[in-house]
């Protein structure tokens, strides 16, 4: 019989050689991920493709910060599409003074607008080290407001994730009743450069593409160290045991706060970068449905699994894009469908489905010696 320290020593070393393993598995798919996005993808696909390539992954951007705060946190963001939105006006707004020049309002202002020079909440966005800054930095200071009043009065669950739809719909109808400044339904349309960069020269919108691909890989990387760090653990234990860790000592509120901000912070930086990718921003793209979509792809693809966060986003996004040419008027139906199969038979996503398969593989020689 072995000794108990042997015992000990034993299971220790069996526990450092999982997380060791775990480790190099993820690292090498990091390393797949990256040769996937910088040297197959523009490979293989023509400049349209990866135009609309690029859009799927400010998409999966939304959706990693949807793992961590949904998937890890419990936490049913539902109002995605307002931090998407704030980022993605901020950039839009300093491409437009941009194309419009030194002293001049952009083309929608003299169309619809009746005001003779530029509002003032407009005018800090020409300098683009603010208009950078804010598109991370004006979603996380929303996102740690509305938390603060949330969470700590102890706001959760269906309220949660209703006052977040409440908040995108508040959002879009503001932008609508905007025309004047904002473009109203419109939003605003016809970037024409990004940073001194004609946007319509081929050669500049692989570069967007290059960019989106880089900054999706560092968020995956900043998501992946929040989850498998102490603070991680800890979002975990708040979500499957909230009183018990307020009786341990620890604030959930703030706990809910940073995975909430850090979502909103992900959402904003993929907002910035779907704007030069696609050359738009509107209230269509802010609202309530796009909300949902996030949230969509993210559970189809696991919303507990970076990695399934982020194929499933962009198995989606594709999927809409491709079935909405062949049936415009019935993809919401089929969108509907796919969240309401993955969530009834496969509540893990399809990150899930080796584990299932281990599981009953597993359980059948079990069954099989039981009925003998």
């Amino acid at each position: 019989m072995a000794a108990p320290g042997a015992v000990h020593a034993a299971d220790e070393e069996s526990g450092v050689n999982a997380l060791k393993g775990r480790a190099a598995r993820a690292w090498y798919g990091f390393a797949a991920g990256a040769v996937l996005l910088f040297a197959v993808a523009p490979a293989a696909l023509s400049d349209f493709r990866l135009g609309l390539f690029a859009k799927y992954l400010c998409m999966a951007m939304v959706a990693v910060g949807i793992c961590l705060a949904w998937g890890r946190g419990g936490l049913l963001t539902l109002g995605q599409g307002v931090f998407f939105g704030l980022g993605g006006y901020a950039m839009a707004m300093h491409l437009k003074l941009a194309d419009a020049g030194p002293g001049n309002l952009p083309d929608f202002m003299q169309l619809y607008g009746t005001a003779t020079e530029l509002p003032w909440w407009w005018r800090p966005f020409a300098n683009p080290a603010v208009a950078l800054a804010a598109t991370v930095l004006l979603p996380v200071a929303v996102a740690a407001l509305l938390g603060l009043l949330v969470f700590r009065r102890r706001v959760k669950g269906a309220y949660f994730a209703i006052l977040g739809q409440a908040l995108a719909a508040a959002f879009a109808i503001w932008l609508v009743g905007q025309q004047a400044t904002t473009g109203g339904t419109n939003g605003l349309t016809d970037i024409q450069g990004f940073f001194g960069y004609d946007l319509h020269d081929p050669v500049n919108q692989r570069m967007v593409y290059f960019v989106i691909a880089a900054v999706l890989l560092l968020v995956v990387l900043l998501a992946r160290q929040l989850i498998h760090s102490r603070y991680g653990e800890l979002l975990v234990a708040v979500r499957d045991a909230e009183e018990r860790v307020r009786f341990l000592g620890y604030n959930p509120a703030n706990v809910k706060l940073v995975a909430y901000v850090v979502a909103a912070g992900t959402a904003g930086l993929a907002g910035a970068l779907f704007v030069p990718a696609v050359g738009i921003i509107s209230p269509a793209l802010v609202g309530i449905v796009p909300s949902i979509e996030f949230v969509i792809g993210a559970a189809v693809g696991g919303r507990a699994s970076l990695a399934g966060a982020v194929l499933g986003a962009v198995a989606v996004a594709w999927a809409r894009t491709a079935l909405s040419e062949e049936f415009p008027a019935a993809w919401t139906y089929f969108q509907g469908l796919l969240f309401v199969v993955a969530l009834a038979f496969l509540p893990g996503g399809l990150a899930s489905l080796p584990a299932v398969v281990r599981r009953r593989r597993a359980a059948a020689p079990v069954a099989v010696g039981e009925a003998a």
